[in-house]
Formats: C-alpha cells, sequence, structure tokens
C-alpha cells in the first residue's frame, strides 16, 4: 500500500515539476526583443527578488509537493474499506452469538485497521464485564480518531504555513525595493517601484496558491474522518452487542419461589 502511495505521489510530484519546467521554458523562448522590452518571465521573476526570494520560492514548492504526498495518502488511506472492512462487524457478532470469542478475536487479526484495533480491545476486556468492555471500546475508539486526525493535519499545518512564507518574501521584496529607492536618494521613478514592489508580490501570490488547495483538502479529509470515526464506534458496539445481551441475561433477578396454599 504505502509502495503505491508512493507511486502516486511521485507522479504528481513529477507533473507539477514537468508544468513548472514547460512554463519556465515558454518564458525563455519568447522572442528577444519581448524579453527586453516586455516584463520579465517567470524565471525572471524567481530571480528578482535575490536569493531570499529563490530560497522562498523553493521553500513554497517544497510545500506544495508535500501537500500533493498528503493528500494521494490520505485519499488511499481513509478509504472505507481500509478503516471499516466490510462485514467484520457482522461476523464478530455472529461468533459472539455463539459463545465463540477466539474465533472472534481471530476475525479481527485477520483484518487489521481501526476498527478491528477498536473490537480487539473490547474483547480484552470480557472478563471484566460490560462496563469494562465499553469502557476499552470507548478508548480506543477515541485513540483510533486522535490517529486518524493526525494524519489529516500536516495538510492544515501547510495552510497555515505557507501564506507567511509568502508575506515573508513579499516584505523582504518590499524592504529591498524601498532600499533601491533610498539609494537612489528618490531619483528611481514611480515604474521601478512598483515593478520592485509586483516581483515581491509573487511570494504572496505563491503562498495562497499552495494554502488554498491544502486548506480545502483538509476540511474534506476533516469530515471524512468525523463520518469514519462514528462508522466504526456503531459498527463496534453493533458487534459486541451479544456481550450486553449476555449480562442482561445473567444479572436478571429469578422468579421469586410460588408459595403453597
Amino acid at each position: 500500500m504505502m509502495h503505491y502511495v508512493r507511486q502516486l505521489s511521485s507522479g504528481a510530484c513529477f507533473l507539477l515539476l514537468s508544468t513548472i519546467v514547460h512554463t519556465v521554458w515558454a518564458q525563455d523562448a519568447a522572442p528577444a526583443e519581448a524579453s527586453t522590452g516586455g516584463s520579465p518571465g517567470f524565471l525572471g521573476i524567481i530571480f528578482s527578488g535575490g536569493i531570499i526570494g529563490f530560497i522562498i520560492v523553493m521553500l513554497l514548492l517544497a510545500l506544495s509537493i508535500t501537500a500533493v504526498y498528503l493528500v494521494v495518502d490520505n485519499i488511499l488511506a481513509l478509504r472505507r474499506g481500509e478503516i471499516v472492512p466490510e462485514g467484520l462487524a457482522d461476523n464478530v457478532r455472529e461468533q459472539l452469538g455463539r459463545g465463540q470469542l477466539q474465533p472472534a478475536e481471530d476475525l479481527c487479526r485477520e483484518a487489521p485497521g481501526p476498527l478491528a484495533y477498536v473490537l480487539l480491545h473490547g474483547l480484552a476486556e470480557v472478563e471484566g464485564g460490560w462496563p469494562a468492555v465499553e469502557k476499552a471500546i470507548e478508548d480506543a475508539t477515541a485513540e483510533q480518531s486522535a490517529r486518524l486526525f493526525r494524519r489529516i493535519e500536516y495538510l492544515s499545518v501547510i495552510g497555515n504555513i505557507a501564506p507567511m512564507v509568502g508575506l515573508l518574501g513579499t516584505v523582504v521584496g518590499m524592504i529591498l525595493a524601498f532600499q533601491q529607492v533610498a539609494n537612489t536618494q528618490g531619483s528611481a521613478g514611480a515604474a521601478d517601484l512598483a515593478e520592485g514592489i509586483y516581483q515581491a508580490l509573487v511570494t504572496t501570490v505563491g503562498g495562497l496558491i499552495v494554502a488554498i488547495p491544502s486548506l480545502g483538502a483538509f476540511a474534506v479529509f476533516r469530515n471524512r474522518v468525523d463520518e469514519l470515526v462514528a462508522e466504526v464506534a456503531y459498527q463496534a458496539q453493533h458487534a459486541v452487542a451479544p456481550l450486553k445481551r449476555r449480562r442482561s441475561r445473567t444479572d436478571t433477578p429469578p422468579p421469586p419461589p410460588q408459595v403453597k396454599k
């Protein structure tokens, strides 16, 4: 599974890099008169910010590649079949209804995943009675929920960091632009200042381009995790219901003896 994830992620990263290289090639292959008299190309805008601007743009590129990898990884990991295997809860319920505890545990071990993890923790507390089973299921469900949320939390981190990185590049570019005006003692015109400002704003645009899809994907995956965790909790309670009914029958007091008149 992880090998498949890496293959898809590498393909997505290669596609992203190919698009960037194609854009750079198209910009650099423009006629000479357009490059000298018009606006600078993509590569020229990147290098116009100096080494600091180039580092920031490369950092944004690294964040975007990481975001693509995380999106592909979570798409594969958060499939329903990976979290709640089809038929596992029903099969475990059937075995418990027959009083077969060990076969029920074997079924869970054969289908590893969050649901199986929760069920195994619940079945391990059978000797402690239904309250212990229920408590173990609740704790294991909360643990698996936290684990799934940690998987998608990195997308939120990227979505919050990328605009800050882009803003840092813009602030640095603005400082350099106004420093150029100061060094020329005000002889630089408005056009020169405007050119420095728009070149500085490129990093802000890059940060937003990375952040917006990352935060959107995080919101989608967060809803998906909520849905799957609720399904795990329901299926776990459904699977161990025979244990609860057995306890109810055990706790039912016997009828009072008949008094003969």
